[in-house]
């Protein structure tokens, strides 16, 4: 799990906590006194709930279902989305093909893409032109 997940996930699990401990001794210390309270801290958890879910799905990094992409090896290239050229040889160099009109869009994979060995080529989408050769 990433830090940041880990965090969001603490965050949580100590709001509950806090939460939990003060209605036990607000209703333990002085009933009447406890409704008011648990309104205010219901709202507030609410609230900050809200914005720690919010961040977690707009807030910086990838989303939830991003890729892992991995490249291992000498010259390996490997992309979560599309690749429109690659050259991976001394010299080597790609023409790319003209671009036709898809009926439907690329997109990125949501599992993990691994180029494995050397001058190995992966994509989670598309691959227009690759050179793994040397000139």
């Amino acid at each position: 799990m990433a830090s940041r997940s880990k965090a969001l996930v603490w965050t949580g699990v100590g709001l509950c906590v806090a939460g939990a401990v003060g209605l036990v001794v607000g209703g333990v210390l002085d009933v009447d006194a406890a409704d008011p309270w648990a309104s205010v801290a219901g709202g507030a958890a609410g609230l900050i709930g809200l914005a720690v879910t919010l961040y977690a799905f707009l807030g910086p990094g990838p989303g939830p279902g991003a890729a892992a992409v991995t490249a291992g090896g000498a010259r390996s290239v490997a992309a979560g989305g599309s690749i429109g050229s690659v050259a991976t040889g001394d010299g080597a160099s790609v023409i790319p093909r003209p671009t036709m009109p898809s009926s439907s869009p690329s997109r990125p994979a949501s599992g993990p893409v691994t180029a494995s060995g050397e001058r190995s080529v992966a994509a989670g989408g598309d691959i227009g032109s690759v050179s793994t050769g040397d000139a």
